[in-house]
């Protein structure tokens, strides 16, 4: 079997755009996979186009020959977009073996190891916090700690267990705090202030009121600080009960410093590359949790990942605030991997969502069903990519 060729399809998700990558052989059989351009990695599908003319004719079913040989094609800028391109180019590889043995995904990883897995609804309340968002997805906006109470009681009664949140602020109007990425009055000094502590006492308080004390809630503070401002705060929470703060630093040592000042449990890495990247946070035991991305790293290479944590008796969970396709191959990780901590999944979405693929979640009581399908179990609704073209990425 031979790849005789490729397409590279985007659809308009709001306020981005999905991206996907289709890889066909001249055996019929064609596999699929999920990247993302819109945050953070312009160009990204300029990159998947170089590594894909590459390795036209290659055998689809030796990808981690492909994997070697695109890695060393991009050996003196390793991780990055090169990286995220040839993760796009390995998980539509896995969907192509999946499907040639009649067997999931993650019958090639080992095998299910669970029929269901846990989840957490994310960025509750983060998209809803701007009125255009809102009117897109066709939900009520929250403007006011009330109206996250109600979107507590919203998500306990959705028979989630789990929730994560962002840090909103509620003045004039309501604010999603992101001086992180170069959006807010923190920028780009990165320090906290009272201001921010408080308010997002306040928040946590709003949203456990309505959700309930049995609700895990995961406070993610993303790039937003350096390790002091981490610290403040993490301190300032640490007696709230939160499943975990989630914190982007590229410091293992500093890292540490925060885990080590708190009882609450650490998560990261979400951003990070390949096991070279890992190892140092690992090594340095900055994090109780760590947080693998799989449409950036491969599914392949993430097991990779989470088999070093594991000899770290460290567990793992999944970065996904994408497209159905990406929680589809975030499903075949999780049930395959044995340190499995929980899963992301955002069900606040454009209404179009679970029409762009053919499988859409199947949630019960907050768990989502092991899919059992071949590959990754699914394929892409072509019209859906007519009745929604791209609105941010011009090729």
């Amino acid at each position: 079997m031979k790849i005789k060729k490729y397409e590279i399809k985007h659809c308009n998700a709001g306020w981005r755009d999905f991206s996907f990558l289709k890889i066909v052989t001249d055996e019929g059989i064609s596999g699929i996979s999920e990247y993302n351009e819109c945050y953070g990695s312009p160009g990204l599908s300029t990159i998947i186009r170089r590594f894909m003319d590459k390795i036209l004719n290659h055998d689809p079913i030796c990808h981690e020959k492909i994997h070697q040989f695109l890695y060393a094609c991009s050996r003196q800028a390793p991780g990055g977009i090169a990286q995220q391109a040839i993760a796009a180019i390995e998980n539509a590889l896995l969907d192509i073996k999946g499907k040639y043995l009649n067997v999931p995904v993650h019958t090639l990883l080992g095998g299910a190891v669970r029929d269901k897995l846990p989840l957490y609804w994310s960025h509750c309340g983060t998209y809803r916090i701007s009125e255009e968002l809102s009117k897109i997805m066709e939900k009520p906006q929250v403007k006011t700690l009330e109206d996250l109470k109600q979107l507590g009681k919203d998500v306990k009664e959705a028979g989630y267990k789990g929730l994560k949140t962002n840090i909103f602020t509620f003045a004039e109007k309501p604010i999603l705090e992101m001086q992180g990425f170069g959006r807010g009055s923190g920028w780009p000094e990165l320090n906290v202030d009272k201001q921010i502590i408080d308010g997002l006492i306040k928040q946590i308080d709003s949203l456990r009121s309505g959700a309930g004390d049995n609700m895990g809630i995961h406070l993610d503070l993303n790039f937003n600080f350096k390790t002091e401002g981490y610290l403040q705060i993490t301190r300032a929470l640490d007696d709230l009960k939160l499943t975990w703060f989630e914190i982007d630093l590229y410091h293992p040592e500093g890292l540490r410093r925060i885990r080590d000042a708190n009882k609450t449990p650490i998560a990261s890495c979400e951003s990070l590359f390949g096991i070279r990247e890992f190892r140092p946070f690992f090594e340095n035991a900055s994090m109780d949790v760590a947080i693998i991305d799989i449409p950036w790293n491969g599914i392949w290479l993430g097991m990779k990942i989470a088999a070093i944590a594991e000899s770290y008796e460290t567990n793992v969970a999944p970065h996904n605030f994408y497209g159905n396709l990406s929680t589809l191959m975030s499903a075949h990780f999780c049930a395959a991997v044995p340190n499995f901590r929980v899963m992301e999944i955002d069900p606040d979405d454009v209404p179009w969502k679970d029409d762009i693929l053919t499988w859409k979640p199947e949630i019960i009581n907050g768990d989502l069903l092991v899919p059992k399908k071949p590959g990754w179990g699914a394929e892409l609704n072509e019209e859906m990519f007519n009745m929604h073209p791209p609105k941010f990425i011009k090729e």
